[in-house]
């Protein structure tokens, strides 16, 4: 793995925005930084000048200065950001919504049904009224507003709407269910809810009103709930008490500026949830300049995008990078939305799209990347992609093997980044960087003033050994608190249990030796047979890269007194699980990790089971095959699946 995928220029390391900002730092600092290492090293011991900088560099736009960067508060969770300053989140997504530009903001696809596209000038005009109707709504500062809502421009106009005013925005994708929804909006109370009628799914229209009707029942401050016509010109709205379209709840606006409430840096912007998969839902507040600043450093430098370039990522609104790709707006790029069944109509509809449009940046799952290759799909062969130049994955480790179909099918001469982070950070701990090499099975480096550690099982920081992912705060992403939490109990316990100053995010990782950085999979899912400590990624890896193989999920069995491993696979279609099958997995890990990796049982299943958000959920796989309850199940995409897990007879023999 020492040989590099790909290698930057000298052309690019030195255009790069990444370079430019080390050297505007080296000019504002009097230093001489002259690679990245030496940068992050800068940003992690110079914390408050570095966040500054990204400030500055970036236009950061304030109607008040800071007075400190980083204020100790002394009380829980320790520190002020910009203390002093106020700014609007909102102002800086649409600071290049001037009205003379008419270039494209926004980028629609609605599956093969539905295109749109909204220019700077357009989004601003339609932001402005709807934000004027949420005002005369009786919306103010700190009221929520939710959204029930598909990946549409209206999702983005309605959260623009909200933050201009200092209301807090949140949101569910409509493939979520009742009781998920509840779990979530019914904590937080929203003023207003916006939904669409419905949505397109592997070209199959879906209604979303009756789903809607049961939550509106259950939310009883809700004042509006406007829907945005999708599936219908006019949707039949009667049976919706407090119902109105979009077209009417904005009809006698004709506000052209947007008053733009100005707030402290921490003033929260967004209300997230992690998964529920143990237990309702928690809703983690997140404060609109510590989201902008991570955002912009994460977009403008790691990522290198310009003014004008078009970036995708393939999300639901449910999904933190729904948020991520919405603050592209504030460096003026072209946000590209795609709503659907990724793989509808044929396997590489979404290259297509990236072909016909441009994208500069194409995101998605790491799942994506490794379904698209099980298709058998091969891009490169049927597109130019003249403009695509990154690949950005997360959502789950990217497999080595991804990262040779990346080169091999889809095209050769891009940076391939595997970026991870997540819902609790609304940002990344790991990224891309524009002046590194990409090697296999690596995330290319440590996000700058984020000081990430590996922890081993006595607290001690680690290279080059499997470990605790931590960072050390503070850094400006961190929730400000979490909702109904007000001795900030459940915010410590998510977080700070294990280590009182230390960050630990729930990720069994590596800092390699090019300091890039593996993770091997959720430390709360880490395997222990023996007393050997399995990262489940490892598996992973290795099982699939079989072609039978589509998706897995490994366990830990409690079994006479010690753990062993269970490894249950959903084959290709009509493909049978038998003898030479199983001892040519056993094989391919034995060979490729060690003997300690390889599973005592393999079970063929119809399905694996996962969160909307599409992440695998081996806990409550756990929990389903030693007869524990599963808490959550709203928070699954598909909970039936888990009945294939209980009471398998396998299981109860040697």
């Amino acid at each position: 793995m020492d040989k590099p995928l790909w290698q930057p220029t000298s052309e690019q390391r030195q255009s790069c925005n990444m370079a430019r900002f080390m050297e505007f730092v080296n000019r504002t600092h009097q230093l001489s930084l002259s690679d990245y290492p030496s940068l992050y090293q800068w940003t992690i011991v110079h914390k408050a000048e570095f966040w500054s900088s990204v400030w500055n560099f970036c236009g950061v736009i304030a109607s008040q200065p800071w007075q400190s960067v980083i204020h100790e508060t002394g009380a829980f969770p320790g520190y002020e950001w910009f203390k002093g300053s106020r700014l609007n989140f909102a102002e800086n997504l649409l600071k290049h919504a001037r009205p003379d530009n008419h270039n494209p903001a926004i980028i629609f696809r609605g599956e093969d049904r539905v295109k749109h596209t909204l220019s700077f000038a357009e989004l601003y005009q339609h932001t402005a009224r709807l934000a004027a109707a949420l005002r005369k709504a009786g919306v103010t500062a700190g009221d929520r507003v939710a959204g029930f809502m598909p990946n549409v421009p209206e999702t983005i106009i309605a959260m623009l709407a909200t933050t201009s005013i200092g209301a807090i925005w949140s949101s569910c994708s409509p493939d979520f269910g009742v009781n998920g929804v509840l779990d979530r909006f019914g904590q937080i109370e929203p003023k207003i809810l916006f939904c669409c009628d419905g949505y397109y799914f592997k070209g199959k229209p879906i209604d979303a009103i009756a789903t809607v009707q049961q939550i509106a029942r259950d939310i009883p401050n809700l004042k509006h709930i406007v829907v945005i016509p999708y599936l219908a010109q006019q949707p039949d709205l009667p049976s919706l008490p407090k119902a109105i379209t979009l077209g009417a709840f904005t009809a006698e606006e004709t506000a052209t500026h947007i008053d733009y409430a100005q707030l402290p840096f921490m003033h929260p912007v967004y209300i997230m949830y992690s998964s529920g998969t143990t237990g309702k839902p928690k809703c983690i507040v997140h404060g609109a300049g510590g989201t902008l600043l991570q955002h912009l450093k994460e977009l403008v430098l790691h990522t290198d995008v310009r003014p004008g370039e078009r970036i995708f990522y393939f999300t639901t609104c449910g999904w933190m990078m729904w948020n991520w790709l919405v603050s592209n707006l504030a460096v003026g790029a072209t946000v590209i939305l795609y709503d659907g069944a990724p793989l509808y109509p044929h396997a590489d509809s979404l290259f297509a799209y990236a072909n016909q449009e441009q994208f500069s940046v194409f995101g998605a799952s790491a799942k994506y990347l490794s379904a698209l290759e099980k298709s058998g799909a091969a891009p490169k062969q049927q597109y130019r992609l003249d403009n695509l130049r990154c690949i950005l994955s997360t959502g789950s480790p990217l497999l080595p093997e991804s990262y040779d179909y990346v080169y091999q099918k889809i095209k050769p001469d891009l940076q391939l980044a595997s970026i991870s982070g997540g819902t609790d950070i609304i940002s990344c701990f790991a990224l891309g960087n524009p002046l590194l090499p990409v090697y296999k099975g690596e995330l290319q480096c440590i996000g700058l003033g984020m000081e990430v550690m590996i922890l081993d099982e006595a607290g001690k920081p680690v290279r080059q050994q499997k470990g605790e992912l931590s960072c050390k705060p503070p850094f400006p992403s961190m929730p400000v608190y979490f909702w109904n939490d007000p001795a900030h109990k459940k915010y410590r316990n998510a977080y700070f249990a294990n280590y009182p100053d230390v960050w630990t995010h729930g990720d069994y990782a590596e800092i390699t030796r090019h300091n890039g950085l593996i993770i091997y999979g959720r430390s709360d899912a880490v395997l222990n047979p023996g007393g050997v400590r399995i990262g489940t990624a490892e598996i992973y890896r290795q099982v699939e890269k079989l072609p039978e193989i589509l998706e897995s999920i490994a366990v830990g069995q409690q079994w006479e007194g010690d753990t062993r491993i269970v490894l249950f696979v959903k084959l290709a279609e009509n493909l049978k699980l038998d003898g030479e099958l199983k001892t040519k997995i056993k094989n391919v890990i034995r060979t490729n990790t060690t003997p300690r990796h390889v599973p005592a049982k393999i079970i063929q299943v119809p399905d694996i089971p996962r969160t909307i958000s599409g992440k695998i959920v081996e806990l409550a796989v756990g929990n389903v095959i030693h007869g524990l309850p599963v808490k959550n199940r709203d928070a699954l995409a598909n909970p039936e699946a888990l009945a294939a897990f209980a009471n398998l007879a396998e299981l109860q023999e040697a």
